[in-house]
């Protein structure tokens, strides 16, 4: 950021003063691979952390049936999310796919996600891969835990985000799009819905009228169309796309984790009710055990005597 610094005083103004520009986009290598360790093997998924750019990357692992999730898949989405959400070598989370070889012998259509896979669809409710006792929704959980997770979760999107795939993305901080990928709701077409967040971070994105459309029509929309709705951030060339995602993963990572953590927390807070507030909360009272008000009074209290909260200088509100 120093870089893009012009001395002079008289400089016009510019928004290339933050210095977005040069930040590299160089791909971001990643140097561990935890989609099989001893203690956990990842096989819907694959997992990957970035030590030199602090970040992980959680990608879908399907591509046989366009990343489509079962409870297996959101179950070992939901696993690396807490590690990654836990590991302090990682500040910024990646949600994407893995996408085959377009010139290999198993090219597949790209995509990000197809949402549930209707194979495991039960009739008593949920989905069943024989992996739980009963059929659930466990990409409800996985959609407060993404909510919960205080690091930033970029979806990056190839081909089809559709269905409870679309949905995943929308949970996402922030949607960056290859100029190949594809929008839209499909659950109406095929006996389902969502209305908890899919309904209304849906129509918090893109307001209500276009949300009822893309509900109600099933539509699907092209990655400018999507952008220019606001549904998503930017759509880069295909490409250029990783480049450019490494690029946003560099300038938040250059931020204050504490300050991302809450803000993201104070913008979930009005959607998410007392749940939200209270993570915010959360938060705040982290800060205020750092402070010298709140040492003092655990201090008082293991040395049992009455706290001297007055004696120390209080900074102003």
């Amino acid at each position: 950021m120093s870089a893009a610094r012009d001395p002079s005083r008289t400089a016009p103004p510019t928004k290339h003063r933050d210095g977005f520009h040069l930040i590299p986009t160089t791909p971001i290598h990643y140097d561990i691979d935890l989609t099989s360790t001893p203690s956990y093997t990842f096989t819907d998924i694959t997992f990957k952390i970035s030590t030199s750019d602090r970040c992980a990357r959680l990608a879908f692992n399907r591509p046989h049936v366009l990343h489509a999730f079962r409870p297996k898949t959101i179950n070992e989405l939901r696993k690396a999310l807490e590690i990654a959400s836990d590991d302090i070598r990682v500040s910024v989370i990646l949600f994407g796919s893995d996408l085959s070889d377009p010139n290999g012998e198993d090219a597949r259509t790209p995509a990000f996600c197809a949402g549930g896979d209707q194979v495991v669809r039960s009739s008593d409710g949920g989905y069943d891969d024989g992996t739980e006792n009963v059929p659930r929704l466990r990409v409800l959980d996985l959609q407060i835990q993404m909510r919960r997770c205080p690091k930033p979760i970029i979806a990056v999107v190839r081909g089809y985000a559709v269905g409870g795939g679309h949905i995943l993305h929308m949970m996402c901080d922030l949607t960056l799009a290859g100029d190949d990928a594809v929008f839209g709701q499909t659950g109406p077409r095929m006996g389902s819905f969502d209305a908890g967040y899919g309904s209304v971070q849906m129509a918090r994105l893109v307001g209500q009228k276009k949300a009822r459309e893309m509900w109600f029509t099933c539509q699907f929309y092209d990655a400018k169309e999507a952008v220019d709705m606001g549904l998503i951030n930017a759509v880069y060339p295909k490409e250029e796309l990783e480049g450019n995602v490494a690029r946003w993963v560099r300038r938040i990572g250059m931020n204050s984790p504490t300050a991302v953590a809450c803000t993201k927390a104070a913008l979930n807070a009005d959607q998410d009710g007392a749940a939200g507030i209270a993570l915010l909360g959360g938060h705040l009272t982290r800060l205020f055990y750092m402070s010298e008000e709140g040492k003092e009074g655990r201090a008082a209290y293991l040395e049992r005597r009455a706290p001297k909260f007055h004696d120390i200088p209080q900074s102003r509100l």
